[in-house]
């Protein structure tokens, strides 16, 4: 693992001087780790002084420790229900559970996961035992809260981590409510890669006098991820695709799509051409979606192709390769797409498919990231032919244009004729004297006091 690098790491210091105490060292020690990533730097101490901290910070550089350790060290291993971490996607709860079980190790720290698509009745039973920690999304925490498992009024810590996801997909309601139900003055802590006004002052209005600690000072985005986009037609992306898996042939690719039909269709051409993909998308049941993240973690799978939502716990240090198949209309998922490579101070790769007439939305993510993407080509991928429906149609649009175009010329009447010797530049514009009513006027009529 490459610790050194300037853009991730502080190489200055190392965990134990951060004021970490040796139980939640020696869980680090045993994983490798040893400086800590600027966000973990600047987040701990304060997080360890007992404040309120509002963290944004690249994706992929570690905001699962920067906020899980301070819980480590602070929390009663014997008290329940110590610590509620809210996140977006049932993924993401199992991905934060894992890393703080094991970050926990040695501090004999315990954290459960509970989220929706798993029944209620698996996870009741380790929530009876009191774990210290809970991992989950706002709609299964709000229903354990409701049948009286979780007592919010015990909770010290709220952690929301990817806030700004979870409030763009619909969770803001539930988030109020559980927020509104903790207790008077829990520490909070909100972490994201990307933080809009708009979400800054949602979560200071839960918070007291939060600390802001942005880490990055010039793009969004890590500088070991190499992003490029190629120019494509909408109706070869599939071809493209399939070109660059088998010329570049990489480790582990992610394949985003707008749509989980899109996501579907995608995997089902990738199948036919003997490359080994597998679908991840809101409509899967869980025991294929648990199925499909044990294949990625263990390495037996070479390219994923996921929706939005679905990859939001891709938490993989592997993945060497993200593919946007499809733009986001919001610069934001771009961000958080591409952090899904270049993890802890890996390299990676970011290839996007623009469509010629998506030069907007390139140009929209350029300004957000504070990057300028640079386009490439292969000399070897030759385009398809154009499909005929999108000829029809192209044809069929031409000919609407030239048609629109004779009525406009029809209906703006002959040119006004002009007689040379009737010029009179005192008298008219231009000393033009016209001879005959112009060939188009208004036709109203005068308001008159007849009935």
């Amino acid at each position: 693992m490459d610790q050194a690098s300037p853009d991730t790491f502080d190489i200055t210091k190392t965990f134990a001087d951060l004021g970490l105490k040796p139980a939640v060292l020696e869980g680090l020690t045993q994983r490798g780790f040893k400086h800590p990533t600027k966000i973990q730097a600047a987040l701990i101490p304060v997080a360890l002084a007992g404040k309120d901290v509002l963290g944004q910070a690249k994706t992929g550089t570690g905001k699962t420790a920067a906020f899980g350790l301070p819980l480590l060290q602070m929390l009663d291993t014997e008290a329940a229900f110590g610590a509620l971490v809210l996140v977006p996607t049932r993924e993401l709860a199992i991905q934060v559970a894992k890393e703080l079980q094991e970050l926990g190790s040695f501090a004999k720290v315990q954290t459960v996961a509970v989220y929706g698509g798993q029944p209620i009745d698996k996870q009741v039973p380790q929530l009876k035992k009191g774990p210290p920690i809970i991992v989950g999304t706002p709609g299964r925490v709000m229903d354990l809260a409701e049948r009286g498992i979780l007592p919010f009024e015990h909770f010290r810590f709220a952690i929301l981590d990817e806030v700004d996801r979870m409030l763009d997909i619909g969770f803001r309601d539930d988030i109020r409510k559980i927020l509104g139900k903790l207790r008077k003055t829990p520490q909070t802590i909100f972490v994201s890669a990307t933080i809009s006004p708009e979400i800054e002052k949602l979560a200071r209005s839960y918070m007291k006098d939060p600390e802001k600690i942005v880490t990055f000072e010039k793009s969004l985005t890590v500088a070991q991820v190499k992003q490029s986009y190629f120019t494509v037609e909408r109706w070869d992306k599939k071809r493209l695709l399939l070109h660059l898996l088998k010329k570049e042939n990489p480790h582990l690719a992610v394949v985003f799509c707008r749509t989980k039909r899109a996501v579907d269709d995608v995997t089902e051409f990738l199948g036919r051409n003997k490359i080994d993909a597998q679908a991840m998308h809101g409509d899967l049941f869980q025991k294929k979606r648990d199925k499909v993240m044990d294949q990625l973690r263990e390495g037996n799978l070479s390219v994923l192709v996921a929706s939005d939502l679905a990859a939001r716990g891709l938490d993989v240090d592997d993945i060497t390769h993200v593919v946007n198949y499809d733009m986001p209309e919001d610069p934001e998922v771009y961000i958080h797409r591409i952090g899904r490579t270049a993890r802890a101070g890996r390299s990676g790769v970011a290839w996007s498919f623009v469509a010629p007439d998506q030069g907007e939305l390139l140009t929209n993510i350029e300004m957000l990231a504070n990057v300028e993407i640079p386009v490439t080509e292969y000399d070897d991928f030759k385009p398809g032919p154009i499909p005929a429906d999108v000829s029809a149609m192209r044809e069929y649009e031409a000919k609407r244009r030239e048609e629109a175009q004779v009525a406009r010329n029809r209906h703006a009447g002959p040119e006004i004729p002009v007689v040379a010797e009737q010029v009179d530049p005192n008298m008219f514009p231009d000393g033009i004297v016209p001879t005959a009513l112009p060939g188009r006027r208004l036709g109203g009529r005068a308001a008159t006091r007849r009935r």
